[in-house]
């Protein structure tokens, strides 16, 4: 059914970035759709139930998000035919505090060929966040980071090839890349 639906909205001819470019009408839609949402949400009298950060604390799959840490990478992602974009969540860390915590944006991303597929890398942003009203919060940025990278057995090949002798500096170099945070 899906398969069917696919082809009836984009034909074989198509380019993948073609598809790509042509749903972006449709996401600005839908974004405005959501924002009337939300505006909508805010004009209840949200005073008498304030944030229950013990429900927010934990990790959460992002399905909207005006964030431009998040919106360039899917930007990225519709235009380069060789980045990906995968899973993102958010990860509030609130523990029992009733005023803010810690956010995190958690992006899994890849380069096909060189990382693995989806989930080559780990894309954190990390900012602090404070309640300061019923409707809005301050957030402070911490820091940025690139961690987790997974590269593609390709490029394991390329750099380690199976056949011996490994040499000491290519072992390292997979080492490197195993560790590697920035």
């Amino acid at each position: 059914m899906e398969l069917a639906f696919h082809s009836a909205l984009y034909p074989a001819s198509l380019s993948c970035r073609a598809r790509r470019l042509s749903l972006v009408p449709c996401a600005l839609k839908t974004r405005s759709c959501i924002e009337e949402a939300l505006v909508s949400v805010e004009a209840c009298n949200m005073a008498s139930h304030p944030i229950n950060f013990s429900k927010l604390d934990g990790t959460w799959r992002l399905q909207y998000t005006s964030s431009s840490d998040v919106l360039v990478l899917l930007q990225a992602a519709a235009t380069l035919p060789f980045f990906q974009v995968g899973q993102i969540f958010q990860k509030f860390e609130c523990g029992d505090q009733s005023h803010g915590g810690v956010i995190r944006n958690v992006v899994r991303w890849s380069i096909p060929n060189l990382l693995e597929e989806q989930e080559g890398a780990t894309l954190l942003v990390s900012a602090k966040f404070n309640v300061v009203s019923v409707r809005n919060i301050y957030l402070q940025f911490q820091e940025i980071t690139v961690q987790d990278i997974y590269i593609s057995e390709e490029l394991r090949a390329l750099i380690a090839p199976a056949i011996l002798p490994r040499s000491f500096i290519s072992l390292q170099i997979l080492q490197f890349l195993h560790t590697f945070k920035a």
